[in-house]
């Protein structure tokens, strides 16, 4: 995360300045990273709720690409507005979330491994370890906003396998 999470925010178009908040959710006060992962928690557990676990799979996949190629592409146009990696743009948590809860579903137990899964998350994401700090270091411009996203969510979702498989 960059040096400019605090700065008054600059005039940006109004298309990204909505896709890379996700959906102004990174302007709350506070823990905007938190407040987007939880976001994207709430829009999972309702496609969990209508779609079948292959069908949820599916979708999630779909969401995951889509989201890391969008925002990739919105994150590199907000960074000639808002600086490298601002506080607002949480895009990225979005898709980190949603990654280990590609094997949270587990019949009664879903909403436990949702929750372990948007934890490990959330707290691989603040201290990154393991190249995730580095990866974002390495990544050009909005690549690298989504990709330490992407692999603390990857490490998350290899906790939670883990967890499931010990523990079911």
């Amino acid at each position: 995360m960059s040096d400019n999470n605090y700065k008054k925010l600059g005039v940006a178009p109004r298309f990204h300045e909505v896709l890379s908040t996700g959906f102004y959710t990174g302007l709350l006060p506070g823990a905007p990273g938190t407040y987007a992962a939880f976001t994207a928690l709430v829009i999972w557990y309702l496609l969990y709720l209508v779609l079948t676990p292959v069908w949820l799979t599916v979708v999630t996949l779909i969401l995951i690409v889509g989201v890391t190629v969008a925002g990739a592409w919105t994150s590199t146009v907000m960074e000639k507005y808002w600086g490298p990696d601002p506080r607002a743009v949480v895009i990225d948590e979005y898709v980190g979330c949603w990654i280990p809860l590609l094997v949270a579903p587990a019949g009664e137990y879903t909403w436990i491994f949702a929750l372990l899964g948007f934890g490990l998350f959330r707290i691989i994401d603040i201290f990154k370890p393991l190249g995730c700090r580095r990866i974002e270091q390495i990544c050009p411009g909005g690549w690298g906003v989504m990709m330490d996203d992407v692999l603390a969510g990857t490490y998350a979702l290899i906790i939670v396998w883990a967890l499931k498989w010990f523990l079911l």
